[in-house]
């Protein structure tokens, strides 16, 4: 039996809600990805981010490959009770699986997603497999 504040989150049909991943002190959204209610439970009993991968169907721990663990600092949920709110500090500075700060780092320009952010570090080098 599931705890009275996660009974209250509206999840999808699938079991999900998406979370949105924000830097605890700039405001930047760095991220946004999908919590099963197990996710959810274990971010809050152990206080990273943990999110469940879609694709690969199962928990994943930001960090777990790379090093860039989400520190949780609160959670929120919206007004519809459909979307979570995670405010976290970004272990490394970077939260994309590319290299840079945040995954939303093009910008759309004359009808063309432009990539206007740099990589910080190259993901051969992040994920060495």
């Amino acid at each position: 039996m599931s705890a009275p504040w996660l009974e209250q989150i509206k999840w999808n049909s699938d079991g999900l809600v998406p979370a949105i991943a924000q830097d605890h002190e700039t405001g930047r959204i760095l991220m946004v990805a999908w919590m099963n209610e197990e996710a959810l439970s274990l971010t809050v009993q152990e206080q990273r981010a943990i999110y469940w991968s879609r694709s690969r169907k199962k928990l994943w721990r930001k960090g777990e490959e790379s090093g860039h663990v989400q520190k949780l600092h609160e959670i929120r949920l919206d007004c519809d009770a459909d979307v979570i709110l995670l405010q976290v500090e970004q272990l490394g500075g970077i939260a994309c699986h590319t290299g840079r700060q945040s995954c939303f780092y093009s910008v759309l320009q004359d009808e063309e997603w432009v990539p206007v952010e740099p990589v910080l570090k190259d993901p051969d080098n992040i994920y060495k497999k």
